[in-house]
């Protein structure tokens, strides 16, 4: 057998870009797409604890490299691939699709698997077969009529699980019968407190086959509060196995569910521990205004664009700020951009052309403070009156406007397009203060 990766030190230095050198300085062999040869699909799983590759080749595996051990998976998955390619002597070429674990799972370890699959498809050009993870591991139980309900642990009394089971089904004829089985999904995979998932179990009235990495972590709690017969898988198949990804993974091929390497991205479920921290950091931030910079015109439009189906382009945002007798000022919370307010200024007034602020931080106060800020900026340049309109069926902006001492006007009719809508005319008068608001920096 020809040796085509190196070891260096004796601990496997391998990248995507490496793997695809070694194979094509692998001569002995080329072993691609063949009349008469069936499909062949690489499979990946690193959504949990184990590491595990797979090539399969219709209702066969070729092989299968699992680790379940203290490693990283990104110190053992390519190099995984690359000695389970050279030990069946084949071209990583030759595979026709890659099926990788899609998630819900460790967030770094679907971060790695799916960098793998994406990385080795788009150097490949081949197509990924996204197999949610939960469903590769039910249908490892293959022809149990019972429950299966994989359980996954996501901490803090939560799993990541769905409910399954196989439906029989015959075929053949009277005097050979052959059984066969449906693999059926009753609840997709999803993330649940064990204390709900316990209660739809019990709804079923019927048995149920545990398994996942969340056995050893719930099983008390679950022989304790389930009312219906429960067991557990046995130790080969209650982790995950790329051969099952792969075998799952064909069929979704041959119905044509898979997609590019570039459209591939893993399903979380839920954010990371690191995101609901940091959207608690923004959460509990004082709002801090500052003035806009040239800088900020191109996340200024982008958030026009997720917020305004009339949205301002980076050019019309720079023209604005470069504008003399204009009032640019943008709002951050714990160090993120949060929204922004541009303002026109003549004979004495100012008018709100633009404030937005992006979604995920809306109520939170940063438009009080963009507005607090622009009323101080405007009784230093001693304007009398800030004006701005609004449509007639935005309620949240109207009361917003409302709280900040703004009063309604009038009607200007079919003033707005895309869709055509009144605006209603809001103004109030500037205060003189001298005394700076809450959360602004100059």
């Amino acid at each position: 057998m020809r040796r085509c990766c190196r070891r260096e030190g004796g601990k496997p230095s391998v990248s995507v870009a490496a793997l695809l050198r070694a194979e094509r300085r692998c001569g002995k062999r080329r072993c691609g797409p063949q009349k008469g040869i069936g499909m062949k699909i690489l499979a990946i799983d690193s959504s949990g604890l184990t590491a595990t590759v797979a090539l399969v080749e219709d209702d066969r595996t070729i092989a299968e490299y699992t680790v379940d051990y203290k490693k990283t998976h990104s110190q053992t998955l390519l190099p995984m691939i690359s000695e389970m390619m050279e030990m069946v002597e084949m071209d990583i070429a030759s595979v026709d699709a890659i099926a990788v674990s899609g998630g819900p799972g460790s967030f770094t370890g679907l971060r790695i698997g799916s960098a793998t699959a994406k990385g080795l498809g788009l150097a490949l050009n081949k197509p990924l077969v996204h197999v949610p993870t939960v469903d590769a591991l039910a249908y490892s139980v293959y022809g149990c009529q019972d429950i299966i309900c994989p359980i996954m642990d996501a901490r803090r009394n939560q799993v990541y699980t769905g409910v399954y089971t196989f439906a029989p089904k015959d075929s053949g004829t009277e005097e050979n019968p052959v059984r066969e089985y449906a693999f059926r999904v009753l609840k997709m995979q999803m993330a649940a407190p064990v204390s709900d998932l316990i209660r739809r179990l019990n709804n079923y009235g019927r048995p149920v086959v545990f398994l996942g990495d969340g056995v050893p972590v719930y099983r008390d709690i679950l022989v304790q509060h389930l009312k219906v017969p429960c067991s557990f898988a046995p130790s080969y198949m209650n982790r995950q196995r790329a051969a099952v990804v792969g075998a799952l993974g064909l069929r979704y091929y041959e119905m044509g569910n898979y997609e590019t390497a570039a459209e591939h991205k893993p399903e979380y479920l839920r954010v990371s521990q690191a995101e609901r921290e940091r959207a608690e950091r923004e959460k509990n931030a004082v709002p801090e205004v500052r003035k806009m910079t040239m800088e900020d015109a191109a996340v200024t439009a982008e958030m026009e664009h997720q917020l305004f189906p009339d949205a301002w382009s980076e050019k019309s945002v720079l023209e604005t700020w470069q504008q003399p007798g204009t009032i640019c000022l943008i709002a951050e919370k714990a160090g993120r951009t949060a929204g922004y307010l541009l303002a026109y200024t003549a004979a004495g007034e100012a008018e709100i052309a633009r404030i937005g602020v992006v979604k995920e931080l809306q109520r939170q106060g940063a438009a009080k403070a963009l507005l607090a800020a622009l009323e101080k900026e405007c009784a230093e340049q001693g304007i009398a009156q800030i004006l701005l309109d609004v449509r007639v069926s935005n309620k949240a902006a109207r009361a917003l406007y409302e709280s900040a001492g703004f009063r309604e006007d009038g009607i200007r009719q079919k003033f707005y397009g895309d869709p055509a809508e009144d605006a209603i005319l809001m103004s109030r008068p500037v205060e003189k203060k001298n005394e700076n608001p809450e959360g602004v920096t100059r």
